[in-house]
């Protein structure tokens, strides 16, 4: 079973996200609000994430940051940057995550993105 780590700081975003992927099948879901929460849950978690869909702009740590820290622990793991902020979209290929999906997106743009990578 393929578990997912959902990391935004805003709460009915985050809940949106989670009817989605729920909706796509998914059932193993961690949530974080901010990086620093995003790190602990990580390292929390026995099953880690093979996908993570990662906020930019959020208390605490911002989303390369807690990309970079995540992916150091685990490389293998999926981060899908979701952010409005296009002037990051560079960095955080760079940086190792898989993809970039500019808010808003529609729900198909989703799941078809997520398809892609597992």
């Amino acid at each position: 079973m393929i578990s997912v780590l959902i990391v935004e700081d805003d709460l009915s975003l985050q809940h949106l996200y989670e009817l989605m992927l729920k909706g796509f099948g998914f059932k193993d879901i961690a949530k974080a609000s901010n990086g620093k929460e995003a790190i602990d849950v990580f390292l929390s978690l026995d099953n880690k994430p093979e996908i993570i869909l990662m906020d930019h702009r959020m208390p605490v740590k911002n989303g390369i940051d807690t990309t970079k820290e995540i992916l150091n622990f685990n490389p293998h793991s999926k981060v899908i940057f979701i952010s409005a902020d296009k002037s990051i979209k560079k960095e955080a290929l760079s940086i190792g995550a898989v993809l970039f999906i500019e808010k808003p997106f529609s729900v198909n743009k989703l799941r078809e993105e997520i398809n892609k990578i597992i």
